[in-house]
């Protein structure tokens, strides 16, 4: 019933001339987008965002990491519109890609701050984008400067996150195509995936690598050998727990995670989790800015300007501003 209504609302809004754009032009600006677009609507939103963010951190840091995870899978299904926040069945939190996907209170919070200075103001796609930024911060990265103009999706299918986001067992042709179709160059995908150090992976998400891998080798060859032994030990064959938690950056491996460029050194050492990791060092189309990036003063100006385009990613001009972000406004 819930779908139900969530696709009964986009088809009234769609026949009231809303516009709804597939894909945003990558890093070329778009019309709508700004930045201090709150300026006047709205002065003191992105701090007030800020504090909230840094609230609830302040619980669990973890959920740092959760909510830049968040806003990429966010914007690469359906685009940046904050269908990924929507509760119901079968809604992309819903989706076993989504299953590990965490911070959804963040954004809450940041969202009830917002609402009690200015209501129906600001919405949550631009919270949530907001939020990321700030969530890199927490984790020592380098702050950017967030555009705002968004509006808020009422569509939101789990079999659509399945179809749209990247799996980790894909490799670089297929990473290229999937940002190509939302307007991301080569090189921003492999500065996105960066993110990923202060990322962890699942034993379901990776045992394939290590068991069986193929007709000529029991375990992918592209796995340093010690890697391979110690990622064995964690998920036996069979019998792996998947609420076990791999830290995908093995430099600094902390709870939490730190944001920086050991992501890249891990990939040169043969130790990417997944193969849509290790496969963006072994490949020669991407080897070399992998190579470039292992500078932690380039990677964090360059993931700043990648995020800006992926926060441009099907964007909608026109539509909802939520009420709670969880739900589609019914009036």
């Amino acid at each position: 019933m819930a779908q139900f209504r969530i696709l009964l609302l986009a088809a009234i809004l769609m026949f009231s001339g809303v516009v709804v754009d597939a894909y945003g032009p990558g890093d070329n600006g778009y019309v709508g987008l700004r930045d201090d677009y709150y300026e006047t609507s709205c002065k003191d939103v992105e701090t007030v965002i800020k504090k909230a963010v840094q609230a609830e951190l302040a619980k669990n840091l973890k959920h740092a990491a959760g909510v830049l995870r968040m806003h990429f899978h966010d914007c690469f299904v359906e685009g940046c519109d904050a269908s990924v926040l929507l509760d119901g069945p079968d809604t992309e939190k819903t989706a076993h890609v989504n299953a590990k996907l965490a911070g959804f209170e963040v954004i809450d919070a940041a969202k009830a701050a917002v609402e009690e200075i200015c209501p129906g103001v600001v919405s949550c796609a631009d919270i949530l984008a907001y939020a990321a930024r700030d969530s890199t911060v927490e984790l020592n990265g380098t702050a950017w400067a967030v555009q705002g103009g968004r509006k808020d999706g009422t569509v939101s299918l789990a079999s659509r996150a399945e179809a749209e986001l990247p799996p980790p067992e894909f490799e670089v042709s297929q990473l290229i195509d999937s940002f190509a179709r939302r307007g991301l160059s080569v090189r921003q995908m492999v500065v996105l995936s960066g993110s990923h150090t202060v990322g962890v992976g699942h034993c379901d998400k990776f045992v394939s690598r290590l068991y069986n891998f193929n007709s000529t080798f029991f375990t992918d060859p592209t796995i340093d050998p010690a890697y391979a032994t110690e990622l064995k030990n964690i998920c036996p064959q069979h019998t792996f727990n998947t609420t076990i938690e791999v830290f995908m950056d093995v430099i600094t491996p902390t709870s939490a995670g730190v944001f920086e460029a050991n992501y890249y050194k891990t990939l040169q050492e043969h130790k990417g989790l997944f193969t849509s990791d290790q496969s963006l060092f072994d490949d020669t189309r991407t080897k070399a800015t992998v190579t470039s990036l292992l500078n932690n003063e380039r990677f964090q100006k360059e993931f700043g300007k990648a995020m800006r385009a992926m926060g441009r990613v099907g964007v909608k001009t026109e539509g909802q501003i939520r009420t709670n972000c969880r739900a589609v406004n019914t009036y």
